[in-house]
């Protein structure tokens, strides 16, 4: 046998290196960078659905995650470009506030991947955009607040009257004037997505003027609630658990579908600027109403079997949900 050179020996080793791992790289390297930018805390209601589903790609071992949480409006612009420059191949965010600002930004890195929730459209050629279209749950959710309120008087509490916040707020209040076309709306805005002690004061304020029932589009809303033995409707997550006397049912945000469908592309290298928006709608179980727990047996049984009823039609394809994005009004 002929002595192997050391040129050989080192053609060899690619060769079987080539064999075991295909080509390109190290393994390690086949993870995607990822990065995500949050104004507010990762516990906020919205924001921990997106954390959660990138955590979910990373404990899969798909992607190396990183984060920045309150990051204030002014200092997006400078973040998002910190993450592009290092590396990230996906860059994850909210652009409600800094449109103008993340789209420059995306511009200027066409290499990178951006997806960022926005009510705006996409923008070629690597900016895509999403939302919590999560209008059907709210619906259903609107049905339940208005089969279990006794006065007949829902208090709504919003951040900001935003397109995506309107229209679940507006597609709530449908689902309980299907139940009772008489019911009183009491509707505030906040004016902050993260202001726990203000979501709670207008709750109270709300609960004083008779409202029995409220709609926690905020964290702050069910511990009013709760201390006044009040109802709650919770949206995006489920705080059942926390609020196990108080919230009767919510409308869930699941925003994994949204993820995966967006890095599917971007590892395939076919990431285009695209709307995600159809991936939070119950048909791709980007959304549900949560179980009814707690309150599985204290909603009266006629109300339940209308909500699944409805849930089933929308399921078919044979009731619509509305997507109204004007600002709700009191009533």
């Amino acid at each position: 046998m002929s002595h192997l050179s050391r040129r050989g020996l080192l053609c060899a080793a690619l060769a079987v290196s080539a064999m075991l791992f295909g080509p390109g790289t190290a393994l390690a390297q086949t993870k995607l960078k990822v990065a995500a930018i949050y104004t507010v805390p990762v516990e906020q209601q919205w924001v921990s659905r997106i954390h959660k589903a990138l955590n979910a790609a990373k404990t899969r071992g798909e992607i190396d995650y990183v984060f920045s949480e309150n990051v204030t409006n002014a200092d997006y612009e400078r973040v998002m470009r910190q993450y592009a420059e290092q590396g990230n191949q996906f860059i994850v965010g909210e652009a409600f506030a800094v449109e103008a600002a993340a789209r420059k930004v995306a511009k200027d890195y066409p290499k990178t991947s951006f997806l960022l929730g926005s009510s705006g459209k996409p923008q070629a050629p690597n900016f895509s955009v999403f939302d919590n279209y999560i209008q059907e749950p709210a619906y259903l959710s609107g049905m339940i607040a208005a089969g279990v309120s006794k006065s007949g008087h829902i208090g709504m509490v919003g951040g900001y009257p935003i397109p995506e916040v309107n229209r679940l707020m507006h597609a709530f209040m449908e689902g309980a004037k299907e139940i009772n076309p008489k019911v009183k709306f009491t509707v505030s805005f906040i004016g902050s997505w993260f202001d726990p002690p203000k979501a709670k004061e207008a709750a109270f304020a709300m609960i004083d003027k008779g409202a029995d029932v409220l709609y926690a589009e905020r964290f702050g809303v069910s511990d009013a609630a709760k201390e006044k033995g009040k109802l709650a409707i919770g949206n995006v997550i489920d705080t059942q658990p926390q609020y196990p006397d108080t919230v009767v049912a919510s409308a869930l945000w699941n925003m994994e579908p949204t993820i995966n469908a967006a890095l599917a592309k971007v590892k395939a290298g076919k990431f285009t600027p695209e709307d995600y928006g159809v991936f939070s709608t119950m048909k791709y179980k980007g959304s549900e109403l949560a179980p009814l727990g707690t309150f599985e047996k204290k909603i009266p049984a006629d109300i339940v079997a209308k909500v699944k009823a409805k849930e089933k039609a929308i399921a078919d394809g044979k009731f619509v949900v509305k997507v109204v994005e004007t600002e709700p009004k009191s009533n």
